[in-house]
């Protein structure tokens, strides 16, 4: 794998109160993994965020998987299409009033399909059914290119901004060999 230096910007957007509408209907299954298997979220984590060179915790141990899924205060989401999973959110709860969407994106192969907006629903939905005033997130400049859009459509507001150079994979990192052998780009 290369690296390089990339001036990256995070936009943190929050959201102060539940979606007024309800969800509508969708073409997949929502699930909650309650006792949350540390080998599947890997796989999650490795396969949609790939495309957006979420590297951090490719390198984990599986007990430090085993660590991060078994925290009481982080939960995992997982929708289902005719059985295959395509995509996922991680919320964490900080305390009664704000948590987190500290993941949040669909598989390559579910972008572009129109389940962006009604995902990010369920997420905002679930985001307050644990906590009362808040929930918030971030995204990056190396983050699809609608997802700062998307966040906003759905009453988001940024609260910060900040820029800083890191030392990110020079191009999105395949799964498998052969993954991306076609450009994302809806």
């Amino acid at each position: 794998m290369n690296w390089s230096v990339e001036n990256i910007h995070v936009w943190h957007l929050q959201r102060l109160h539940p979606l007024d509408e309800q969800a509508a209907s969708k073409p997949y299954e929502l699930s909650y993994l309650a006792n949350p298997d540390p080998n599947f979220c890997r796989f999650l984590y490795a396969t949609v965020g790939a495309p957006w060179r979420w590297y951090e915790k490719l390198a984990w141990s599986l007990e430090e998987w085993r660590h991060h899924v078994s925290q009481k205060d982080t939960h995992f989401w997982v929708a289902f299409h005719q059985g295959n999973p395509i995509g996922y959110f991680e919320i964490r709860r900080e305390n009664h009033s704000s948590a987190e969407i500290c993941l949040f994106g669909l598989m390559p192969d579910w972008i572009g399909k129109g389940l962006g907006k009604p995902f990010l629903q369920d997420a905002i939905r679930l985001g307050f059914e644990l906590v009362t005033d808040r929930v918030w997130l971030h995204t990056c400049s190396m983050d699809h290119p609608n997802a700062l859009t998307n966040y906003q459509s759905q009453g988001f507001e940024i609260f910060k901004e900040e820029t800083f150079d890191a030392r990110v994979p020079t191009a999105p990192l395949e799964p498998f060999v052969g993954a991306f052998s076609e450009t994302l780009t809806d």
